[in-house]
């Protein structure tokens, strides 16, 4: 049997709410668990935490990091919906719809996108940027599988269940910059000389309908 408690141990402050957490939980994973919705891209509750879209950023005794990361610990005062925390996500996000190419009311993604979601969260009304209508390449090789990188948002989690839970590799991250894609892992670099499947966890696990 384990010895690890299945009950909480102790609390932490999320904007003035106490959260119930459990040996080697991170704020993000307790803070879903007591039902309180911290916005984020690139986490999902069946991988390991990497951090890397910042959306989920908060306030931890004075101090700014990614919730997803942090592991929770008792006494600790975590800031998430600050006006100051939600500024910063929300040019976090018109950042990403201006990159893409994202069109909502067009996408058969539209109501259940983690993207949009974040969005309407965070009353974004528009992009502030100039949107920059760059060039995505479209994978239409496959004849199953479509690949649109003009939603990518590169949160990586194609690349990880290819990885971790099919067993394939088909997915990796390339380039650098702007010039920063999502690449297929075959010769000819596309989907139709790759491994991948309709079956597979890459498939469905992109948050935007990539």
């Amino acid at each position: 049997m384990s010895d690890t408690p299945t009950t909480p141990v102790s609390t932490f402050l999320l904007d003035g709410r106490p959260i119930p957490f459990l040996p080697g939980q991170t704020i993000m994973q307790a803070a879903q668990d007591a039902g309180v919705y911290i916005p984020h891209l690139c986490h999902h509750h069946d991988f390991a935490p990497i951090g890397s879209c910042k959306v989920c950023s908060v306030r931890v005794n004075g101090r700014m990091i990614a919730s997803c990361t942090m592991p929770a610990s008792a006494g600790l005062v975590v800031e998430s919906e600050a006006a100051d925390i939600n500024h910063d996500r929300q040019r976090l996000t018109q950042m990403l719809f201006v990159e893409g190419n994202h069109h909502c009311p067009f996408c058969e993604k539209s109501a259940n996108c983690h993207l949009q979601a974040v969005a309407y969260h965070l009353e974004m009304q528009d992009t502030h940027y100039v949107h920059a209508y760059p060039h995505h390449e479209v994978d239409a090789s496959h004849p199953d599988v479509m690949l649109d990188r003009s939603r990518c948002i590169l949160c990586e989690l194609c690349v990880r269940a290819s990885r971790e839970v099919d067993g394939k590799d088909v997915f990796t991250i390339g380039g650098r910059g702007p010039h920063t894609t999502l690449m297929v892992n075959s010769a000819s670099g596309q989907l139709k000389d790759s491994d991948v499947a309709v079956t597979d966890r890459a498939v469905h696990i992109c948050p935007v309908g990539a």
